[in-house]
């Protein structure tokens, strides 16, 4: 395993029932179905999974690196773990991402009136299942929160399973208001202060930490869509965000599959066992609210 870094049984890529090497970032099934479910149903997309429910480690699609891994976070040299905010114990819900989106640092959101923070859009997937890390998931999207995270656009989606036992129950925003209480306003309190612990300010968001409904997210998601459509034909300049892919067209980018299995291949195998974590990363954080 290469420090820093946590590359997955599947290495850089995700393969679909057709056996199609793809990426995280830039693809995932039929470049037309990755982002959106190939049910075509307006409110369902897949999932990347990043972080599963209750653990600590931050995880992120690694959009600078060849084929967009994803890889633990790393900050002076060090692995990076969110802090347990009491009550809390880690991510509160499955954390990822939908893939073939982009928040575009070059455009000022009209709602928030910043820039996007230059990521894929992420999710917070509140179903019961503890997904896993790299799995690949259909969610239906229920609503969206605008975190403004130093300056920068973030969008958090929040979405619940397709296959979830509850998934029919669920069809706006309300519905989590209704059948899950409590779980919204503990996503906006985690939010805000997850980065305290490391000695940052409280984190901010428009419309007063308000969620808005499905309707209003499925629009920032499809923006997001045509940022990203956009970033890979080349008509938008990455700054250094890697949009090397097998199945994109009509991108510049698009690489031979021999040669995107030879930069896997070039890697350092998976590590087979799992790597011992900091004596600290249990430990309870207690923060006085603001």
């Amino acid at each position: 395993m290469r420090k820093g870094s946590i590359f997955l049984h599947f290495m850089m890529f995700q393969f679909t029932q057709t056996r199609k090497m793809t990426n995280a970032f830039s693809t995932l099934k039929d470049q037309q179905q990755v982002w959106q479910s190939q049910e075509s149903l307006a409110d369902v997309f897949h999932m990347v999974v990043e972080v599963p429910r209750w653990s600590n480690a931050k995880m992120e699609i690694a959009t600078k690196d060849p084929l967009n891994p994803i890889k633990q976070d790393v900050k002076k040299g060090k692995l990076r773990y969110v802090a347990n905010l009491f009550p809390y114990k880690g991510y509160i819900w499955n954390y990822g991402a939908i893939p073939q989106t982009w928040e575009d640092p070059g455009h000022s959101d009209e709602h928030t009136g910043c820039c996007g923070d230059n990521d894929p859009i992420d999710v917070c997937e509140i179903g019961s299942k503890v997904c896993a890390r790299g799995e690949i998931i259909r969610v239906k999207v229920l609503g969206i929160l605008a975190m403004i995270d130093e300056g920068e656009t973030d969008w958090k989606v929040i979405a619940i399973n397709v296959d979830d036992p509850d998934a029919a129950n669920y069809h706006d925003i309300s519905d989590v208001e209704r059948l899950k209480p409590g779980y919204l306003e503990a996503t906006v309190d985690w939010f805000r202060r997850y980065k305290v612990p490391d000695g940052k300010p409280e984190n901010e968001f428009a419309f007063n930490a308000e969620f808005k409904n499905k309707e209003f997210a499925v629009d920032i998601i499809k923006n997001t869509h045509d940022y990203w459509k956009a970033l890979v034909t080349k008509k938008t300049d990455g700054k250094g965000i890697s949009c090397m892919n097998t199945t994109v067209s009509e991108s510049p980018f698009k690489c031979d599959p021999d040669a995107a299995k030879a930069i896997v291949d070039a890697l350092p195998p998976p590590c087979e066992s799992a790597c011992a974590l900091p004596m600290d990363v249990d430990k309870w954080f207690h923060h006085q609210k603001n």
